[in-house]
């Protein structure tokens, strides 16, 4: 396997690190509540569970010890 033959250097790393930056999270609104929400992720608006602006769950509750 190629190895390289010096080493690189901080400032010519971080050049080309320069290009990766974070981004927001586009958020929808839904068109039944209202609210804000992540793209292609069920939310929850007053302990129910909305997908695509329909209602999945009502009276959603977490699972898990923190619950």
């Amino acid at each position: 396997m190629a190895n390289p033959k010096r080493k690189t250097s901080k400032t010519r790393r971080d050049k080309r690190r320069t290009h990766y930056k974070a981004t927001e999270p586009t958020l929808g609104i839904c068109p039944t509540t209202k609210t804000p929400h992540l793209y292609h992720r069920a939310y929850l608006v007053d302990n129910d569970l909305y997908y695509r602006g329909q209602l999945l769950v009502e009276g959603f509750k977490k699972a898990g010890k923190n619950a």
